[in-house]
């Protein structure tokens, strides 16, 4: 009893030693994330804060070069790569000038390769270590486990992501929910790009139909953050209780499935909505042994396995002959109760007298929910 008193304690100082976070989600560049971020740096430094801004990227917007006046700036720091100069966020310059607050924009950033860090975000996640609070702002459609979602339904493919975990353990989640009839005007007014941009912005990006779709995802993700920030601090004050072990979340996976990006988003998601522990499950049948799948398959189940760990999820590699048997027994003892696999294209007759995954984990439907989820212009391809 001593000893879990002792841990709790140690806990309890460890959790006052790490930095608060709170996050500003915008939908797209130019609803105010920055300008309101740096307004709420301005009223915490009049209230006697100790407030500095680690990055900011004005943009050219002269609002929000303005309001970045009366702030402590941190100088960036100059690398030279590939022949120019390019200024990065000075993490040691922040780390050593340890303010109570650092302002830090544009999260989703990929550093040059001579910095510590690979990502901002990893940057942002060393502050909040060494006990610095941090407010920062990133748009909606860089969340790792929406850039499908975001490619499918506004035709924007994003390249710079963030892992859900970074945005699961922010304090806070603030969103600025501007019409986007205001949003397309501010664009036609020169407020968010030059005006020689602004044609070309609104027959791509800033189509109506693309900012409704990503206005209605940063509502969704707002909403679902603040349902999950209330039953973690609900939890912390012992009122609510553990969360139910079978609510867990399953994704079943092969080396070469081309749905496994898409499979793992919905995973991700769900897991998310039911703010639960889930699991990537991988069945190494003797088919499937290194020896035999080619490189290629090698490498993309060594990009399920990386982008499982940048979503939140614990891969697993079961080794059996039948996956099945291994999908159930491991649902089964580790009390999940969701599975999410892939849709077979396969001819039905196929896949019943074939014995197909899908069909044979219809048999045990009766014990878990199953999600199957269909990619129409992958054919004859399923998860195990």
């Amino acid at each position: 009893m001593g000893r879990m008193d002792s841990l709790d304690f140690i806990e309890l100082v460890e959790q006052r030693k790490k930095g608060r976070l709170r996050v500003y989600l915008g939908f797209a560049a130019g609803v105010g994330k920055t300008y309101r971020m740096l307004k709420e740096a301005h009223t915490l430094q009049k209230r006697g804060a100790d407030v500095a801004i680690g990055l900011v990227e004005p943009h050219g917007r002269k609002e929000t070069a303005a309001i970045i006046e009366g702030l402590e700036v941190i100088p960036r720091k100059k690398y030279e790569y590939r022949g120019i100069v390019v200024e990065e966020m000075d993490l040691d310059a922040i780390l050593a000038r340890h303010p109570q607050v650092a302002i830090v924009d544009e999260v989703a950033h990929t550093n040059v390769p001579m910095c510590r860090n690979r990502k901002r975000y990893q940057d942002i996640l060393e502050l909040l270590d060494a006990g610095i609070n941090v407010i920062c702002a990133f748009n909606v459609q860089h969340l790792e486990s929406l850039t499908d979602l975001v490619k499918e339904a506004a035709n924007v493919k994003v390249r710079e992501t963030i892992p859900d975990p970074f945005l699961k353990q922010a304090d806070q989640v603030v969103t600025l929910d501007l019409t986007v009839e205001d949003l397309l005007l501010r664009l036609r007014e020169g407020k968010i790009y030059d005006e020689d941009k602004v044609p070309w912005a609104l027959e791509h990006f800033f189509r109506k139909e693309n900012l409704d779709t990503l206005r209605e995802l940063t509502l969704r993700e707002v909403v679902e953050n603040l349902e999950r920030i209330v039953s973690k601090d609900r939890a912390s004050d012992k009122i609510r209780k553990p969360s139910v072990a079978s609510d867990r979340v399953m994704v079943c996976v092969t080396s070469g499935s081309p749905q496994a990006h898409n499979l793992l988003s919905r995973g991700s998601r769900m897991a998310g909505r039911l703010n639960t522990h889930w699991f990537v499950v991988y069945v190494e049948t003797p088919k499937e042994s290194p020896l035999r799948i080619d490189a290629q398959a090698q490498r993309g189940l060594l990009d399920i396995m990386n982008r499982a760990g940048d979503l939140g999820a614990e891969f697993v590699k079961l080794h059996s002959k039948d996956p099945v048997t291994a999908v159930v027994d491991f649902a089964n003892s580790h009390s999940v109760k969701h599975i999410v696999m892939g849709y077979s294209h396969q001819p039905w007759w196929k896949r019943i007298y074939g014995g197909s995954f899908l069909f044979r984990m219809l048999q045990y439907s009766a014990s878990f929910d199953l999600y199957i989820i269909s990619t129409p212009e992958q054919k004859g391809e399923e998860t195990q």
